[in-house]
């Protein structure tokens, strides 16, 4: 186990989680309580985390628990955070094997003294609780959870680790090996998702839900319950047979499908759940530090944390704001458009703001289908309970629609998401000029159209903006807010203050063609589809980038967004770069044939091109291995952000990063692009420097 020097000098930086016990009788037991309180109190503004001192810390609180003989011993943490995992920023300070291993070690060294205790232990876990944080919960016998806890989930997998201080190993046998594929690894692979309250009981992770209020005091009184043995907690039974087999081939599915073993983590993940069956905890806990201290030093894991760090840091300061102080108060929205883009946005701007949203369209029956569809969104919340009656019906009464401009005279903040035309919008945006006050805002959520362009012909072009939501609106949360050439600094300044409203991380973005996400994927799209133009295999072309583990593949990808709007935005990037961004005549006849998809699934899932799309495309005789294809698209991207960063499209190629993260599912564990571009020494071949400075996203010289 290491030791309290042998922390401090490996984490000088660390903001140390100390734990603190005291005795507290309890009524109804003749012997007092160990209550172990963590909590780095001396920092307020983050949670509490676990670097070596701090495990050092609680080492020192359990025996002080022991040694007081008590009746029974309770882990809780300070207001609304029990603890979120290990200390992530002094990780990447770690370059000494011996040192990564130290540390693996040592956590399952201090987690196990309750797990292997004679005397009852207990988990209060009174609010957030992610990583380390759980697996110190799962180490305990018997664990109480807040109703009102915010963040439940083990986060490793999706920043390119597994849970390592016990987690594969205590989850399975507690909760089932499904189960337990689904919280460690499904949720993570799925953009971190979090468990709530009631779902962690109803898996049994936890035992007892009790109200925010009292939980403390709840949280003793059903201690002592059990001490008495009046109360025995349910442990299902696990099967280890069958199930446990199908549990880990669904997560060897969801690995492969989702990383194309790109993340030696995810695969790590697996492996210990599998081995988690059969072996004892000594032997499991050996498995899960070895590996772990491997993991530490590696690139994966540094790629992670520089993904973590963009979206938890940088996302939340974008770069080139204005003072916030500039913004103004948006007390209503217009949507101009009544689409399922411009319904989704009325619906996220009712959601969040809670002010009058007012939908147009040409005619009554689209203004009609967008105000249903909103109205029926806010239904199914209701019915799912993840609103009110009473916020239902305030919310409804909120959405409106009208074939009058004039509804927009008291609007502060109009977006328009109308057909992607520059004469429309710029039309449509002289429309709403005569009708808005002069400080109204205008945005729009043109993807690929010049913003400077469409503002032009305008009394005030100084309060236009752009407003760029990415597909689906409620879930993705990047919003590209581009400043075009007259953009004055309150309208700026209004649109991030909305944005953060919105929940939605903000990059600052500069006027140019298809801004920053939709120019690289069409640049690298671009190189995929020439490929399979000159004769390459649809296969060999679409899988080409597998090694990276994106989420989907480039024809998949482009099903999704939609081959007319592929095409329509490539078009637009042609008229702009025609020498990098070339129009595939194979894709414009795709388009007006009517066709939507390359691939078609039969129902076994079996993936094989569709005869009448392979008929219609004409291909050359100058095939590409899948090595070339990579090749060729990776250094494409890596000129164009080259390019983009030369013409100051964003502030850094760090924005880039964050993106491709956000915008389009680049995966954590890879670190966005540019640091992989450097990693692997692109970006050094094709623009003859490295994007980011030497040891960011990378493993440090040792």
């Amino acid at each position: 186990m290491i030791t309290a020097e042998q922390a401090e000098a490996a984490f000088p930086d660390e903001v140390v989680t100390s734990a603190v016990t005291r005795l507290v009788s309890v009524p109804g037991l003749a012997g007092r309580v160990a209550l172990i309180t963590i909590d780095n109190g001396h920092d307020h503004t983050r949670p509490s985390t676990f670097g070596p001192q701090g495990l050092v810390s609680l080492n020192t609180a359990i025996e002080q628990a022991f040694a007081a003989e008590p009746v029974a011993i309770a882990v809780t943490g300070k207001p609304f955070v029990f603890a979120v995992g290990a200390d992530l920023s002094g990780v990447e300070q770690i370059a000494d094997p011996e040192v990564a291993h130290l540390i693996a070690e040592t956590g399952h060294e201090v987690f196990r003294k309750l797990t292997e205790s004679d005397i009852p232990t207990f988990a209060f876990v009174n609010g957030a609780v992610m990583g380390g944080g759980l697996e110190l919960a799962l180490s305990c016998h018997f664990r109480t959870l807040a109703d009102n806890a915010a963040a439940i989930s083990f986060p490793e997998v999706f920043l390119g680790l597994f849970p390592g201080w016990g987690g594969t190993q205590l989850l399975p046998n507690l909760i089932g090996a499904d189960d337990a594929v689904t919280v460690i690894v499904e949720n993570a692979l799925n953009q971190n998702r979090m468990l709530k309250p009631a779902r962690a009981a109803e898996l049994g992770i936890v035992d007892e839900l009790f109200g925010s209020a009292d939980f403390l005091e709840q949280s003793l009184l059903w201690l002592a319950k059990v001490v008495r043995g009046e109360v025995r907690p349910h442990r299902r039974e696990i099967e280890r047979g069958r199930a446990w087999d199908a549990a880990i081939a669904r997560a060897t599915s969801l690995v492969d499908g989702k990383t194309k073993g790109a993340s030696p983590g995810a695969s790590k993940a697996v492996e210990l759940l599998a081995l988690a069956r059969e072996a004892d905890l000594g032997t499991g806990y050996a498995a899960e530090t070895e590996a772990l201290a491997e993991l530490l030093l590696s690139d994966t894991l540094r790629a992670g944390l520089y993904s973590f760090n963009l979206v938890n840091k940088r996302a939340k300061r974008p770069a080139g704001a204005p003072d916030r102080g500039l913004a103004r108060p948006v007390g209503k929205v217009g949507v101009v458009g009544a689409g399922l883009m411009a319904s989704q946005m009325a619906l996220l701007f009712v959601r969040r703001l809670k002010v009058p949203v007012v939908l147009t369209d040409v005619d009554q029956s689209r203004i009609d289908n967008g105000v249903s569809y909103v109205h029926g969104e806010i239904d199914k919340l209701l019915g799912k309970k993840r609103i009110s009656p009473d916020e239902a019906n305030r919310l409804t009464a909120l959405v409106s629609g009208s074939l009058d401009k004039a509804a927009f005279a008291d609007a502060d903040f109009v977006i328009e998401a109308v057909f992607e035309n520059m004469g429309v919008k710029q039309q449509v945006f002289a429309e709403l000029e005569e009708h808005v006050r002069p400080e109204t805002i205008l945005a729009t959520n043109t993807s690929s159209l010049s913003i400077t362009e469409m503002a032009s012909k305008l009394q005030h072009p100084e309060r236009v903006v752009g407003f760029h939501f990415f597909n689906p609106v409620a879930v993705m949360p990047l919003l590209e807010i581009v400043r075009a050439e007259h953009t004055d600094d309150a309208s700026l300044a209004t649109a991030f203050a909305l944005g953060k409203q919105l929940k939605k991380s903000s990059v600052l973005v500069q006027d140019a063609p298809a801004f920053v996400v939709n120019r690289l994927l069409l640049r690298f799209l671009g190189e995929v589809l020439t490929a399979v133009d000159e004769g390459t295999p649809f296969e060999v072309a679409d899988n080409a980038l597998d090694p990276l583990g994106l989420p989907m593949s480039p024809l998949v990808l482009m099903q999704l967004v939609g081959p007319a709007i592929a095409l329509h935005v490539g078009e637009t990037l042609h008229e702009a770069f025609p020498d990098r961004f070339p129009v595939s005549d194979n894709l414009a006849r795709f388009v007006r044939s009517g066709k939507t998809a390359v691939w078609q699934w039969d129902s076994e899932g079996n993936q094989t091109v569709d005869p009448e799309v392979a008929e219609l495309w004409e291909r050359g005789e100058r095939p590409s291995t899948a090595e070339q294809v990579r090749d060729r698209a990776l250094a494409a991207i890596a000129d164009e952000i080259r390019i983009m960063l030369d013409e100051g499209v964003v502030a850094e190629a760090q924005d880039i990063d964050l993106c491709l993260i956000l915008g389009a599912g680049w995966p954590f564990w890879l670190g966005g692009i540019t640091p992989y571009l450097d990693r692997t020494g692109v970006s050094q071949r094709v623009t003859e420097a490295p994007f980011l400075a030497e040891g960011v996203a990378s493993v440090p010289k040792r």
